[in-house]
């Protein structure tokens, strides 16, 4: 290659690869909004869900849970805990309803939130919607 390599190369280059970029991001960020409106209709977020979202944010459940591999791991996964109580959102309501108020003696274990009837609902709704999320089979056992 007997040229060389000249400021006007070097800032055509630059110029053509942000236009090229740019070009990129644009293009990419369209698709991604007229794809979006498509997910959110499969979700069915319901005042509920949004409602157990709320509750499990203020009671910070994700500091003893995980839920889809986000969180702490000192109490079980909850991603698939509606299909581990047999698709039932009542069993997960009775679940929490049971915990001893003063906990089990001799270990650490799940509070009594003293929650309402209709947070209840909100929090079952919640790990119900979230066990409705393809991720591919993970967890990989059914425990978390």
């Amino acid at each position: 290659m007997s040229e060389r390599f000249t400021k006007s190369m070097a800032r055509n280059i630059y110029l053509g690869g942000g236009v090229f970029s740019l070009l990129l991001f644009f293009s990419l960020s369209y698709h991604t909004l007229g794809v979006l409106p498509e997910r959110d209709n499969r979700h069915n977020i319901t005042p509920e869900v949004a409602l157990g979202k709320k509750v499990w944010e203020d009671n910070n459940c994700v500091g003893c849970h995980t839920i889809l591999g986000e969180g702490a791991y000192f109490a079980p996964e909850l991603g698939n805990v509606y299909t581990r109580f047999g698709n039932s959102t009542e069993a997960i309501i009775g679940f929490i309803e049971s915990r001893p108020a003063e906990g089990v003696p001799g270990r650490r274990s799940m509070p009594q939130f003293n929650l309402t009837r209709e947070e209840l609902v909100g929090i079952a709704e919640f790990l119900k919607w979230t066990s409705e999320i393809d991720t591919n089979n993970w967890p990989p056992n059914i425990e978390g």
